[in-house]
């Protein structure tokens, strides 16, 4: 079914090639995609009325601006979401513009956003690999930290949002953040 302003799984892989996305960045989106499900499904068997549509078309767009962000050292969700906004998807503009870090309002202890799960599943999935999350901030500061100085005040946020935001999602749900790799997998 259609969600009017959202684009369709279809339109998000069009989109996808059409901003020619490296193929490790798709791959990746992939599994945050699968991964955003997940925990979005999760939360709407507990009462949560998430829109899942909504978290499968910002998971799958996160990164659409990253290949070129890659050159220009833009930031990417920025980016993604002045041209989702561009595109007709304001929607789905704000759950990439909150992929790296969650406004204030998307972090309310009340409620879980699509945008918070979109972020938090893009926390749990480093390249190619659904891990936990000391192991993807472990490799986000090795990757990121020396490249660009200044951002350690920031990075610490980021990583404390995640913290607190998958104590949140998790106390809500009858799974733990070590069974999405597990339910991904089917064992």
């Amino acid at each position: 079914m259609n969600t009017p302003g959202i684009p369709t799984r279809e339109k998000c892989l069009l989109l996808i090639r059409q901003y020619q996305m490296l193929p490790h960045i798709v791959r990746h989106s992939e599994l945050v995609t699968e991964v955003a499900l997940l925990i979005a499904r999760k939360l709407n068997e507990f009462g949560q009325e998430l829109d899942l549509a909504l978290v499968e078309a910002g998971a799958l767009l996160h990164d659409i601006t990253k290949t070129l962000s890659i050159e220009t050292r833009e930031n990417h969700a920025e980016t993604g979401g002045t041209l989702l906004v561009s595109l007709g998807y304001p929607l789905v503009a704000d759950v990439v513009r909150q992929h790296i870090c969650l406004d204030a309002r998307s972090s309310d202890l009340g409620v879980v956003t699509e945008a918070a799960v979109v972020n938090y599943a893009d926390k749990r999935v480093k390249h190619e690999e659904v891990v936990g999350l000391e192991e993807r901030f472990a490799d986000l500061r090795d990757r990121y930290l020396k490249k660009l100085p200044g951002i350690e005040a920031r990075f610490l946020h980021v990583q404390e949002e995640a913290r607190l935001l998958e104590k949140k999602i998790f106390s809500v749900i009858d799974i733990s953040p070590e069974d999405v790799d597990d339910l991904l997998s089917g064992r």
